[in-house]
């Protein structure tokens, strides 16, 4: 359906608004805000209604709702005082009140040539949105006791509140998916019908104290099964199991996702690649951890920034790469500012987005704002539990602030979370240093060679094996880490440790210092 009004085109099927004939650029839950409107401006839409429409459900803030209008009315020229197309009618919520003229579906179009079990009736298809959305279906209880259909019942609860914490893709309302409770139905369906791309399914089977679950992830575009996992659990504690099996799933799912969509997004011509396209293809160059790809993630990412400037994932994700970049060595502290501004404009944008608090978080770190740094990697902690990269950088930030027994701690939960996460070695490498503050020289040795197992480059990790080799007083181990670090960081000094190292307490860098020069460092 197209919807005309105001010299403005918004077409339902094509997914996009034109102003004449030339698109305007919106992030997709805005157009899905816009849609919303238009087709109910015969009446007020409630802030349920459009949470209900836009989030499936989710619980969101103020403020990102409030973005998402400011938007939508930026997108049509109506951002200022007259209101003439989108109106806040106080204390009850929003009406389109422009002049609007339909026009007919387009004629290749056709639910037609579908497969039956695909098809809905026409008020049950929601438009497939174009960002991540996922649907949890009711496990089945495959059990031959009805009883124990609540522990089933219980797990998908808990992974649906789980993902809901995740800002990148929606979730759909629990209710929404616990009608298909005991059905069989097509997942193209269930796609159609809940506007979502992604359908997380899976089973429960008991049998005395023990508990097999299996769970598997399934593209509605494609049909194809992309994740699968089978969990089996000594069932002593029935909600101690729900929590670690919850854990376990989400964190493994969340990165199938954006593989997934990343690979849809390489399969799209270059000129068409929006907002959302450019930072999943950003991710996947951030995660192979190399100086080049960090690069090549932050000019995707600018790009994308580009396209809108109020996107708070990429510049979270922006803020983060630069941070990450000045603890690998690939850049120097100069870049604090553009990190800072922009994980700041990141949570202005979004402020209940992990990443961006993950972000500022540090980049106080990196400015030595120690406590601030501390209580914003807190906060997206508690936004999204699973967050392992925020659970890794909270334990070097404890560990920075001479807390090195809690950052043990931190590290355990990051490495429990994401167990394969391709920076692992980083997690690795976190924990050492903690052990080095502890003065446990043998495991911090030892954790950093685990890091550098799985990343040979990683110049943290050469860091803290040359100087826990040093303190220890094993000359040979200390002058051959120290030949490996100075091949992976050619530029690294005493001085350069002493002025980028982020460490709070005097006396923890004055031993770190020391580490390094046992080992030969100048």
């Amino acid at each position: 359906m197209q919807f005309q009004f105001a010299g403005h085109t918004l077409d339902t099927e094509l997914r996009e608004l034109r102003r004449g004939i030339e698109p305007i650029a919106v992030e997709p839950q805005v157009l899905d805000l816009l849609i919303c409107l238009v087709k109910n401006r015969d009446r007020v839409v409630t802030k349920d209604d459009l949470i209900a429409s836009v989030w499936g459900g989710r619980i969101i803030s103020e403020a990102t709702l409030t973005s998402r209008v400011y938007a939508a009315r930026k997108a049509l020229g109506d951002s200022g005082q007259g209101q003439r197309l989108i109106r806040t009618i106080a204390r009850r919520g929003l009406r389109f009140v422009g002049n609007v003229h339909m026009l007919a579906a387009r004629a290749d179009c056709n639910l037609a040539d579908e497969p039956s079990e695909t098809r809905g009736s026409a008020p049950d298809r929601l438009p497939s949105p174009e960002r991540p959305a996922i649907a949890v279906l009711p496990f089945d209880n495959m059990c031959s006791d009805p009883a124990q259909a609540h522990f089933a019942d219980g797990l998908s609860e808990d992974v649906i509140t789980a993902l809901s914490k995740l800002r990148w893709f929606s979730v759909s309302a629990r209710n929404s998916s616990f009608t298909y409770k005991g059905k069989a139905v097509h997942i193209k369906r269930i796609g159609a019908e809940l506007g979502v791309n992604y359908v997380l399914e899976g089973s429960v089977r008991r049998l005395d104290d023990r508990v097999r679950i299996t769970a598997q992830l399934n593209d509605v575009r494609t049909g194809s099964h992309i994740w699968a996992e089978r969990y089996d659990r000594e069932l002593a504690d029935a909600f101690a199991v729900q929590d670690e099996i919850t854990e376990a799933i989400v964190a493994a799912i969340e990165p199938q996702i954006y593989a997934a969509e990343n690979f849809r997004a390489e399969r799209k011509a270059p000129e068409s690649l929006d907002a959302w396209d450019l930072v999943m293809r950003a991710l996947s160059h951030f995660w192979r951890v190399t100086r080049a790809d960090n690069r090549i993630a932050q000019e995707l990412l600018q790009k994308a920034i580009a396209i809108d400037a109020g996107y708070g994932h990429a510049l979270g994700l922006a803020a983060t790469s630069h941070i990450f970049g000045v603890h690998m060595g690939w850049e120097d502290k100069s870049v604090a500012p553009v990190a800072e501004r922009a994980a700041q404009l990141a949570i202005r944008a979004d402020g209940d987005d992990a990443w961006a608090h993950h972000a500022l978080g540090c980049a106080h770190l990196l400015a030595r704002r120690f406590d601030d740094s501390l209580a914003e990697f807190e906060t997206a902690l508690r936004l999204n539990p699973n967050f392992s990269l925020a659970q890794c950088y909270y334990c070097v930030a404890l560990a920075y602030s001479g807390r090195w027994r809690e950052a043990e701690d931190a590290v355990g939960r990051a490495l429990r979370f994401s167990p394969r996460d391709p920076l692992s070695a980083l997690y690795y490498g976190a924990a050492s240093y903690a052990q080095f503050v502890g003065r446990r020289y043998d495991k911090a040795v030892e954790l950093a060679r685990e890091s550098l197992r799985l990343r040979a480059d990683f110049t943290g990790a050469h860091r803290v094996l040359t100087a826990a080799a040093g303190m220890a007083g094993d000359a040979d181990s200390a002058a051959a880490a120290l030949g490996a670090l100075q091949r992976a960081q050619p530029d690294v000094s005493v001085a350069w440790i002493a002025s980028q190292m982020p460490i709070k307490l005097a006396p923890d860098m004055r031993h770190y210092l020391e580490g390094f020069r046992r080992a030969g460092l100048k």
